[in-house]
């Protein structure tokens, strides 16, 4: 009997120099997928990827380096051992490399709609000093009251992702969120540490965003998909292009409940494989789902262990 297999991509987050060399210098179909990304959005993506610089951390490049590295891995899999996926599920932008996947969307429009989404939201952004603040330790239900009690205050705090138990990350705006460091702690907080982000992900500050991402989306989505993708708003399932572009829009302004997600999913699957950079959800899933291998693959070594882990 075949496996049940949920193939997961990961967000922002799991960007580091270097990420993608060995399927670039391997692989001429690689190659190709990183010369027509780039040619889509005026990008040298090797030179973003191999070589130090400032680009690489800004949200409108993070955005399509980390899913065009995505979904290379995903195509050289695919091409290695082919396999069905029963679900696809992503981690905030890993749910458009999800669409991708799942033939939703093209690659080269998935780059050219995820560049569009990280302009949007930088400029949404750009006015005022927002940030993140991840939170270890509390129990999600306390990081949500004390976040409720911020904002009767009049602080613009918000719970954004929901992790793994023990880890939730809140946005907002910068000081309010430093104001927030001491209560946090007080509460029973491990840590309360401030991201190295100039966006608030996740959160009411993107309103500005919804519009004109949701008009991209309209142009670009495919009413096509392989099989369903998990939604990062309700941990449901969905599989048409209505649904694509009115959760994704909702996913701008409201948390992103990757924990609840693999939850809601464990029991329908047998395994599930990470394809992207660094392993994070492959790492959260530990927590998440202990009784469900996680395998990942960020590079031909991996993705030759994986294939022979399956044969």
């Amino acid at each position: 009997m075949s496996k049940k297999i949920a193939m997961i991509f990961p967000g922002q987050g799991s960007q580091s120099v270097g990420m993608g060399k060995s399927f670039y210098e391997n692989s001429p179909l690689a190659r190709e997928m990183f010369e027509k990304a780039g040619e889509r959005i005026g990008v040298d993506f090797a030179k973003l990827l191999f070589e130090p610089n400032e680009q690489l951390d800004q949200t409108a490049y993070t955005q399509p380096a980390i899913l065009l590295v995505s979904l290379i891995a995903y195509r050289l899999f695919q091409e290695a051992r082919p396999s069905d996926a029963v679900m696809f599920l992503g981690h905030s932008l890993g749910e458009f490399s999800a669409l991708a996947a799942a033939g939703a969307i093209d690659y080269v429009d998935a780059v050219e709609l995820v560049h569009k989404r990280g302009a949007l939201m930088q400029s949404a952004c750009e006015s005022i000093d927002a940030g993140m603040m991840a939170i270890l330790g509390l129990d999600d239900a306390v990081v949500e009251e004390l976040c409720a009690k911020a904002q009767n205050e009049g602080k613009k705090v918000w719970p954004a992702n929901y992790n793994q138990a023990g880890q939730l990350v809140v946005a907002g705006l910068k000081a309010d969120l430093q104001s927030m460091e001491s209560v946090f702690k007080e509460a029973g907080a491990k840590r309360a540490l401030l991201l190295n982000m100039s966006i608030a992900s996740h959160c009411p500050l993107l309103e500005s965003a919804q519009a004109p991402l949701a008009e991209v989306m309209e142009k670009m989505l495919l009413d096509t998909f392989a099989a369903p993708v998990v939604s990062n708003v309700t941990t449901g399932k969905y599989s048409n292009k209505a649904d694509a572009v009115a959760l994704l829009k909702d996913q701008l302004v409201k948390p992103v409940k990757y924990k609840q997600s693999i939850e809601a999913i464990a029991g329908e699957i047998d395994m599930m494989i990470e394809f992207g950079n660094g392993a994070v959800l492959k790492g959260l899933n530990k927590r998440n789902a202990p009784d469900i291998e996680t395998y990942g693959i960020s590079d031909m070594d991996s993705l030759a262990k994986v294939c022979e882990a399956l044969a």
